[in-house]
């Protein structure tokens, strides 16, 4: 059995569990919250006897032997150090970091301490993200690929009201694109690496944090166009042309059917049988390779975090977001 501990016990970590209970050798050993009260309260519903409330203790009581991180985007990065100072295997939430210098220091800690770092990007363990990997070579030469991620946040409505909640506030190095858009630049790195170029565009709202973009990202043979939002809507499936034909892919963000249109007309059904419980492919790999002594995934890789966060950071440059964590 992997031990784990759990930092953050919100609605993602509730998802998480609900994946993560069914991978067999996970055993939720810990809980951690800021609050006495909280964490127990949240231990209670899975069972669990230890709480804390001090993440120091809990990273030194060797007690865990791993840790899911699911806090504020700006602490990611200061935690899961300390958990890997202690020798504990870190699987943190997207986006790993707030930007390429806390990433930078994430992966020497887990060089420094031989253990395993992995961002919690759940669609490229998915299987219907690997039946796209495995078909990509059908439709030819690729020249286009295409993602859309636009979904109103919930706290929107009360940011037009005046109230500031964490989804909208540069403290916490949030915003649309480190929050959603993260989920169609990373499959775009998973698939073809870091671009040449990247033009971006977005809307900051006057908190400081964007609430929409578009990007489009050149490569020697191809480009690439996202849009992301969490102040708009959109039903726009993502798509991968190529020369001899085009994979479409209802949702970018979680894989659910894949579909094959060849030029002559035909179609193929990439579809996977898939769990709902979409998070429970990338716990099952982050448990295999913590039992396998493995300290880095091939899929979501020091590489893969590393340009996918570069992407980001350069559009925030263009855009005109600053966290304080990028003054630190």
């Amino acid at each position: 059995m992997v031990r784990f501990g759990i930092v953050g016990t919100n609605w993602i970590t509730e998802r998480f569990l609900k994946a993560a209970l069914q991978v067999e050798d996970f055993q939720l050993t810990a809980v951690y919250s800021r609050t006495e009260e909280k964490a127990k309260e949240f231990a209670a519903k899975y069972g669990v006897e230890r709480t804390f409330t001090d993440l120091k203790t809990m990273a030194a009581s060797g007690e865990i032997d791993a840790v899911y991180i699911a806090s504020p985007n700006s602490l990611h990065a200061e935690q899961s150090i300390l958990f890997m100072k202690n020798n504990v295997h870190v699987l943190c939430e997207k986006p790993v970091a707030s930007n390429t210098k806390e990433l930078k220091s994430m992966i020497a800690a887990a060089r420094e301490n031989n253990v395993l770092l992995m961002e919690a990007l759940k669609s490229a363990f998915m299987p219907n993200f690997l039946a796209v990997k495995e078909n990509l070579h059908k439709i030819g030469q690729v020249r286009r690929y295409f993602a859309s991620y636009c979904q109103y946040s919930s706290r929107y409505d009360a940011y037009r009201q005046g109230t500031v909640l964490n989804a909208f506030n540069p403290d916490f190095s949030n915003g649309s694109l480190m929050d959603i858009g993260i989920y169609c630049v990373y499959p775009l790195v998973a698939l073809f690496g870091k671009p040449v170029e990247i033009k971006a565009a977005g809307y900051v709202l006057e908190s400081g944090v964007d609430g929409e973009g578009s990007m489009v990202l050149k490569y020697p043979d191809m480009d690439a166009v996202i849009m992301y939002s969490k102040i708009t809507d959109s039903s726009l499936p993502a798509e991968i042309q190529g020369e001899e034909g085009n994979i479409v892919i209802d949702r970018i963000s979680s894989p659910e059917k894949v579909e094959l249109h060849y030029r002559n007309g035909e179609r193929e059904d990439l579809t996977q049988d898939q769990l709902s419980d979409s998070m429970y492919y990338e716990t099952k790999e982050f448990i295999r390779l913590v039992q396998a002594g493995k300290t880095e995934s091939d899929i979501n890789s020091y590489a893969n975090s590393m340009i996918t966060m570069e992407v980001i950071e350069e559009a925030r440059r263009q855009i005109g977001v600053v966290y304080p964590a990028d003054l630190n």
